[in-house]
């Protein structure tokens, strides 16, 4: 499958270069792989990869571009729009700190040359030569399997002991009559803009919606978000969500909540908005694989079933990243590879349930989470004790001017076992990487109490939420056995 990243600028064209050469030639299959890996997104490189560094025989299949979502029309280049949205932001925002800058201009075209340029510097790492110079045959073209141990591609038969899916999910496309007619942009062709719409209209007011709403209102465009549920991001704590909604309306974005669009119509005028869908269902990448070939079991809305150590139906087979998890997440991928790896090729028995999988949605002030919410704990038989802190009470938050935000951490009630936790500020992102080491190796909010932050930062938030705990210990008996023992010592 040949396609093209538009528009055609030697950004594009380097990238295309790395991810998908014109010239590439496959080479002469392998008698029989240890392992051949379908889909060449982050699931997809990081088993190979890990595969061939560890001596296996490895052979990676593609039929699009080498990097998947995240490199090509996810990760990589929304959060290089986010950068320069936010640095407007900053320079609209600078008199507040004591500095004119004057006038604020945003370049609209040299914002997506920059995106471009980035992504482009970036894609050698995800390169087609890079991973041939690993060790890994790579097969770019269809994949389909032609039994329990093989798979065609190209007119060449790729035999193997083991094999990992992991081809990914795509955007699912509304059934509102009129969008196609309308014509709509997606992830995958939002970057591809080279003049600012105007006016926008964007489909769903999940992460990836919040994320774009933001940026291209902070970049002059005119934004409507529109949900269909009573809250923006309606997987997080609705208070902590109120941060957010609160400085999207700030900065321009209007929000339209508890809605349903029920038609699209262009208008040939000076007020047609441009619409960009954002749906955050996905539909798993299966077609063409031929997967009752293989003995795949596989499910159109859920992808491909997979047990706890990710085997398929077929027990060759197993299956990592999006394709086979609730979570569709890089990161999350990444680890699931691991875990395929290790248990297709070594007899494993790791499991994912015992993954601690954090998350971030990159608006700003970003939005952070970990674990269970209070009533999804419940719903488990897990009660909780809940613990806040805000940050207009975390000194670098005030002198930074981001006190619109806070970190909250659920634990298990009795103890200090931490069962979820969401944090709202400006690098939230960076700052639950702590609370997810801590819940992953078992430690509680007394031992991040007892942690040395360095003064000042806004991670000092995280510890006063061990401090608050802390407090609840100090019981009237506990109080009153201090005394005791204070008045008799002095």
């Amino acid at each position: 499958m040949r396609e093209s990243l538009e528009p055609r600028d030697e950004h594009n064209r380097a990238l295309e270069a790395n991810v998908r050469p014109a010239e590439w030639i496959n080479p002469e299959p392998a008698p029989r792989y240890n392992l051949v890996v379908i889909g060449a997104g982050t699931a997809g490189l990081v088993s190979a990869a890990g595969a061939a560094a560890l001596g296996a025989k490895v052979a990676l299949v593609e039929r699009r571009l080498m990097g998947g979502d995240c490199l090509n029309f996810g990760c990589v280049p929304s959060k290089a729009l986010l950068r320069s949205a936010r640095a407007a932001a900053d320079a609209h925002a600078a008199s507040q700190f004591g500095v004119d800058v004057g006038s604020v201009q945003v370049n609209f075209t040299r914002v997506m040359d920059r995106v471009r340029r980035l992504r482009s510097a970036i894609s050698p790492h995800d390169s087609a030569a890079r991973f041939r110079d690993l060790g890994v045959d790579v097969f770019l073209g269809e994949a389909r399997f032609r039994g329990a141990d093989r798979v065609e591609v190209e007119g060449k038969t790729l035999v193997f002991r083991k094999a990992i899916l992991a081809t990914g999910t795509r955007p699912a496309v509304p059934a509102i009559p009129g969008l196609a007619e309308a014509g709509f942009l997606t992830n995958e062709t939002v970057f591809s803009l080279t003049e600012l719409p105007r006016r926008l209209a964007i489909i769903g007011a999940g992460p990836i919606g919040c994320e774009l709403a933001q940026a291209f209102a902070r970049l002059g465009s005119q934004v409507t978000l529109i949900g269909d549920k009573s809250q923006i991001l309606p997987r997080e704590e609705p208070h902590l969500v109120a941060i957010v909604a609160r400085q999207l309306q700030r900065d321009g974005v209007e929000l339209l909540l508890n809605s349903l669009v029920m038609a699209v119509r262009r208008q040939d005028d000076e007020s047609a908005v441009e619409l960009m869908h954002t749906s955050e269902r996905r539909v798993p990448v299966a077609d063409g694989l031929d997967l009752e070939a293989a003995g795949v079991g596989f499910d159109s809305r859920e992808g491909v079933k997979v047990n706890d150590r990710l085997q398929t139906t077929n027990r060759r087979i197993f299956a990592a990243g999006d394709i086979a998890s609730r979570l569709k997440f890089t990161h999350a991928a990444d680890a699931m590879a691991r875990i395929a790896v290790r248990n297709a090729l070594f007899l494993g028995r790791r499991r994912v349930s015992a993954l601690t999988i954090p998350w971030c949605t990159y608006t700003d002030p970003e939005i952070a989470r970990l674990g269970l919410l209070p009533d999804e704990a419940r719903r488990h038989g897990i009660e909780v004790q809940t613990f806040q802190q805000r940050l207009s009470a975390v000194d670098r938050a005030i002198l930074d001017g981001e006190t619109d935000g806070a970190a909250m951490v659920h634990v298990r009630a009795g103890s200090d076992r931490i069962v979820g936790a969401t944090i709202v500020a400006r690098h939230a992102g960076e700052m639950i990487a702590e609370v997810t080491l801590a819940m992953h190796g078992g430690l509680g909010l007394k031992m991040l109490s007892d942690t040395i932050h360095p003064y000042p930062t806004q991670a000092e938030a995280i510890k006063k939420l061990g401090d608050a705990f802390n407090r609840t210990r100090l019981t009237p008996r506990v109080r009153w056995l201090f005394g005791k023992w204070l008045g008799w010592s002095r």
